[in-house]
């Protein structure tokens, strides 16, 4: 079966699931949003940098809405949840890097109504969190008994990510300590990391204590940085690292962190990446242990980063493998302990139908 897909926004993570969607043989592009009145009406490959696919893009919400779609890859900078709920209730089901990942005990009855109401399915996937923190923590514990610590962590240069606006002035980096405390990505990004914590915890029965402890680290230039946002000065922020952990008893039983730097030179702490460089890790502590080092997913410069970030296109490819799963399960907001394996699909040339015998 062929699903019908609106991409909903192409930023970076939009323009990897365009590419995607293309490449993908169980899926179709029919549509696609974009935030900015300058983009709508071009061709949606014209926008994210490949030959044109037939398709003009729009911000006209209720256009998308009343179109005839099977799912939306819905990626934009901030969720909207009115507008979530609207897809859902029309028939077609989300998918989405920016939270739903393991609602628990949170407010979703606008959205879990509007499931119900459009035999609709809601799913949260993406990579940090939405893979690193839950989907290959449990993957890797099933070979691991008696687990006493679980870890997930992301070590990366921030010089590569290509969004200025958002690196400047939501995580702040080149500002001062005093206003970089009250930075919103501790919060931001919390709630998503939270949500792993407790996917993780529910299905190793960690008997987690009501709050997690969350932290917030910086360093600062000791000497002018070069960044993609401007020179950072001496004592502005050039490295930040935030943390969440769970606990039992008070004892630290999940942790999940993120490292991100301006580069590894001229820091006050001299905070680095080690002889591993810019990775993410998956580590278990039980009986055996287990450790887990992901690469590929950092870009080989800061001038290809900014151009095309391998970690922020897996985000987007990692919502596109899940989408025809999706189309085919029950009405719902579903997690990765709700859906069967996801996988990805072979190149287009080396790709046969399924069923097909090889001849």
């Amino acid at each position: 079966m062929n699903y019908r897909v609106i991409q909903w926004a192409t930023g970076g993570v939009g323009r990897g699931a365009v590419a995607g969607i293309i490449n993908h043989p169980e899926l179709t592009l029919v549509g696609c949003w974009v935030h900015s009145a300058d983009k709508t009406g071009k061709d949606v490959g014209e926008l994210c940098g490949i030959d044109p696919v037939g398709v003009l893009a729009t911000n006209d919400v209720d256009e998308l809405v009343a179109m005839e779609a099977d799912v939306v890859m819905y990626s934009p900078i901030q969720a909207d949840k009115k507008v979530v709920a609207r897809l859902l209730a029309s028939g077609k089901n989300v998918v989405t890097p920016l939270g739903w990942f393991f609602p628990g005990k949170r407010d979703v009855d606008v959205l879990e109504k509007a499931c119900q109401q459009g035999n609709s399915t809601l799913h949260g996937t993406g990579i940090h969190p939405g893979g690193i923190t839950e989907r290959f923590p449990l993957m890797v514990s099933a070979l691991s008994s008696a687990i006493t610590h679980v870890r997930a962590e992301e070590f990366s240069d921030i010089r590569t990510y290509g969004a200025p606006d958002v690196v400047g002035e939501i995580m702040l980096f080149g500002k001062t300590p005093e206003e970089a405390i009250n930075s919103p990505m501790l919060h931001f990004m919390g709630d998503g990391f939270i949500q792993s914590i407790e996917m993780v915890a529910h299905e190793l029965g960690f008997d987690l204590d009501p709050e997690p402890t969350c932290t917030h680290e910086v360093s600062v230039a000791t000497k002018p940085i070069d960044s993609p946002i401007g020179v950072i000065e001496p004592g502005r922020v050039a490295a930040q690292r935030f943390t969440w952990q769970g606990t039992v008893s008070g004892e630290v039983v999940i942790t999940v962190r993120t490292n991100w730097f301006m580069g590894e030179e001229h820091l006050d702490p001299p905070w680095n990446f080690g002889p591993e460089g810019e990775r993410f890790e998956v580590e278990i502590s039980g009986d055996p242990n287990a450790k887990v080092t992901f690469h590929g997913w950092h870009p080989e410069s800061i001038a290809a980063g900014l151009k095309r970030n391998p970690g922020v296109v897996a985000t987007g490819i990692h919502g596109v493998s899940a989408l025809p799963y999706v189309c085919r399960a029950k009405a719902g907001i579903l997690t990765y302990l709700d859906l069967p394996l996801v996988a990805g699909r072979a190149a287009p040339h080396l790709h046969k139908t399924r069923g097909e015998s090889a001849q």
